[in-house]
């Protein structure tokens, strides 16, 4: 399903992607500069997140906590080979209850669960995205 918003109005694309979740397992995916991690800041902080949310690109993995739940937000975009995913420990992270936003995923390719959502991202003009879940 296809979903159109203004980056001035994000928080319609954030009520969008929360009304129609079937999975906790997120993969995001859209060139360099579409919002992707904008998305997850906006999602994180949805979920009543108080934690400072920002792109995992160098350390691969960052942790959020809400009330009842925790966040695992992937940047994959870095990695060379997939053992790196293996070298965090990607695999018990996924076994752990809780959202989990990747970025990057066709990087990891051999290691997406069977349970999950495709996220793409496409950047429209300045301003305006699109917005394909399935």
């Amino acid at each position: 399903m296809e979903f159109e918003y203004r980056l001035s109005n994000i928080d319609d694309a954030i009520s969008f992607i929360l009304e129609h979740a079937q999975s906790k397992t997120i993969l995001f995916y859209g060139e360099m500069g579409a919002g992707k991690t904008t998305l997850i800041k906006n999602l994180v902080k949805k979920l009543n997140s108080q934690d400072q949310v920002v792109s995992p690109t160098f350390s691969l993995v960052n942790e959020y906590e809400t009330d009842d739940d925790k966040i695992f937000h992937f940047d994959f975009y870095r990695i060379e080979d997939e053992n790196e995913a293996y070298d965090i420990g990607f695999e018990d992270y996924l076994e752990q209850s809780g959202w989990k936003f990747i970025e990057w995923p066709q990087k990891i390719q051999n290691l997406i669960p069977a349970d999950h959502q495709k996220l793409e991202v496409k950047k429209k003009d300045a301003e305006t995205r699109l917005l394909n879940f399935s």
